[in-house]
């Protein structure tokens, strides 16, 4: 289908409106749908280690189908009926994949960040009510088992914990050392504990024992935030759901590409764009390592990994691309039609370092937890206005709005205002499990309130000019971090910029820069302050202090984290 323009998004809603377009209702209705097209082609790969030639774990979509129906089964025989919560603290892995949909498919599926601590954790599970866990079996090199069994102890809801083992991925002298020296646990919870495979071995793999109810239903929680504070909850409809994966179907993929998606499958991109894009159209998608792009060895390895499973499409983060920058291209990677970059504003400087690189085109896109997730993107094959995040995908209202008096108004063209949204993945007025939250987070009711600060063009495309909670105010002015940001990403040294408001006894707020340096790359604070001096154009802008790192901060998608950026600035200013 033709997306090129605003214009073609236009057409698109009028001959495909929702929701008389939704290809299914229920997930485990679009999961047979697609299985049944395409019965024999894979749906999923899974390396535990990431070399090229290392042994990897694929399933068909026949395969798929059938685990996804027996975790279901196992999770329904547990007691999750539609409203009861499956969670999971798990690193990627293909019973993460299963986990998920089977978790949707009997209950409401609850993804959490392994990177959590426990009390964070425990603090989900409570404010979720989850009934079953399912995460890690002791192994080596990782606390997530250690981490999920303390947070169990402090949310007595949860009845059963469901162990993957990651053994089984393993050969050779490693598959006989690792029970030799796997951690022993201490378990201080009442919750059973057993093993999932052999739980799901019991369960019946071609149907379903309970009704698939044809109606729509929250089936998802994610959490929010960084790593710090207790994150907030939001609720995901399979209509949501769904509509991700019909966009991705639509515009984007079909049964024929090969997708490489090193994103962690507790975040939405992961989850609702790539893997129920997967979901309707019956692409291949391949997750290296448990950690993706945090796995040993998968920068090194990513061309390979790209010539070994024909990759045609790759998904990226900024960090990421930045990181592959830092390695030559050394494959074969004429199979790739594009890269596909979200979760963070990707600096023009980098955005063209990357496609002079690799020849690749790479697509700027946009999109939050809280509407499921998909809200626009650059078209593939129309014009990629470099850092735009693009036009909103069909079926996708956007309004940019200010405040005006007591009320709101709309801004003109490329007036900057808080970007508001209304699409099939916004839950009105339920965007969040504790309703306090969802105070003042919609106007007229229906648009979402994203925080974010952006413009809309002539042409429709959607510009991101900031967060609102991360604008520098300098005695009464505002200051956009990301002009810093764009300016010193432009340096050769320069990997990763985070751009901040530190305290100011007279102006409230100065600009301050955090650097973490280009590996192997040398250069000073000083050198870096001249160089913010010649290309921040805003001299009210100009850093009044350049820190360099060994490492920012960072999210577990690769946004850096800047409330610890702000802490630092803190406490050097007060102590």
């Amino acid at each position: 289908m033709t997306w090129m323009t605003l214009a073609d998004k236009e057409k698109i809603e009028r001959d495909n409106p929702w929701p008389a377009s939704q290809p299914a209702t229920t997930i485990y209705e679009l999961l047979s749908q697609t299985t049944k097209r395409n019965p024999l082609r894979k749906a999923t790969t899974f390396q535990l280690l990431s070399g090229p030639h290392d042994p990897a774990d694929t399933l068909t979509w026949t395969d798929l189908l059938h685990q996804v129906t027996e975790a279901a089964n196992l999770f329904r025989s547990l007691g999750v009926g539609p409203t009861d919560v499956v969670a999971y603290i798990l690193p990627n892995s293909t019973e993460t994949v299963v986990t998920f949909l089977g978790g949707m498919v009997a209950g409401i599926v609850n993804p959490i960040n392994p990177l959590l601590e426990a009390e964070q954790i425990g603090s989900i599970l409570r404010e979720t009510n989850a009934k079953v866990v399912v995460t890690l079996k002791p192994f080596p090199k990782t606390d997530v088992p250690q981490k999920a069994h303390e947070a169990v102890a402090m949310a007595p809801n949860v009845e059963h914990v469901l162990e993957v083992d990651l053994l089984r991925y393993l050969t050779g002298l490693k598959k006989l050392i690792v029970p030799l020296i796997r951690p022993k646990l201490s378990i201080t919870h009442n919750a059973k504990v057993r093993d999932l495979r052999t739980a799901m071995a019991g369960q019946q793999s071609t149907k379903l024992t309970f009704e698939d109810v044809k109606e729509d239903r929250v089936a998802a929680y994610f959490h929010t935030g960084g790593t710090t504070g207790m994150p907030k909850v939001a609720q995901h409809k399979y209509s949501g759901m769904i509509y991700n994966g019909w966009l991705g179907d639509t515009l984007l993929f079909s049964e024929k590409d090969n997708v490489i998606c090193p994103l962690p499958l507790f975040h939405v991109f992961a989850c609702h764009v790539i893997l129920m894009s997967m979901v309707a159209s019956g692409g291949h998608v391949v997750f290296p390592t448990p950690q993706g792009y945090r796995g040993d060895g998968v920068f090194d390895n990513f061309w390979k990994l790209v010539e070994r499973w024909k990759i045609t499409f790759i998904i990226t983060v900024p960090t990421a691309i930045a990181a592959k920058m830092q390695r030559p291209v050394d494959a074969d990677i004429s199979t790739v039609k594009t890269a596909f970059s979200g979760s963070a504003p990707l600096p023009v400087e980098l955005f063209k370092r990357f496609e002079a690189a690799t020849g690749v085109s790479l697509v700027e896109g946009y999109g939050l937890t809280e509407a499921t997730c998909l809200v626009s993107c650059n078209p593939v094959d129309g014009e990629k206005k470099i850092g735009s995040i693009g036009v909103p995908f069909p079926h996708t209202q956007v309004r940019i709005l200010r405040p005006h008096g007591d009320s709101y108004v709309e801004c003109a063209v490329d007036e900057v205002g808080e970007i508001c949204i209304d699409n099939p993945g916004v839950f009105e007025g339920s965007t969040y499990t504790e309703s306090d939250k969802n105070t003042d987070l919609f106007h007229d009711d229906y648009f979402l309130r994203t925080g974010d600060l952006g413009r809309i063009d002539a042409d429709g495309y959607l510009w991101i000019t900031g967060r609102a909670k991360d604008l520098i105010i300098r005695g009464g002015h505002n200051i956009d971090p990301a002009e810093i940001e764009e300016a010193l990403a432009g340096h050769e040294a320069v990997a990763f910029v985070g751009a901040i408001g530190q305290p100011d006894q007279i102006a409230g707020e100065l600009p301050c820069a955090y650097v973490e340096l280009v590996e192997g790359a040398s250069v000073t604070p000083e050198e870096l302050s001249a160089y913010c001096e010649e290309h921040v154009h805003e001299r009210a802008a100009r850093p009044k202090h350049v820190e360099i790192l060994d490492e920012l901060p960072k999210t577990a998608v690769g946004k850096v984290f800047k409330p610890d950026l702000r802490k630092k600035a803190i406490t050097r200013i007060y102590n």
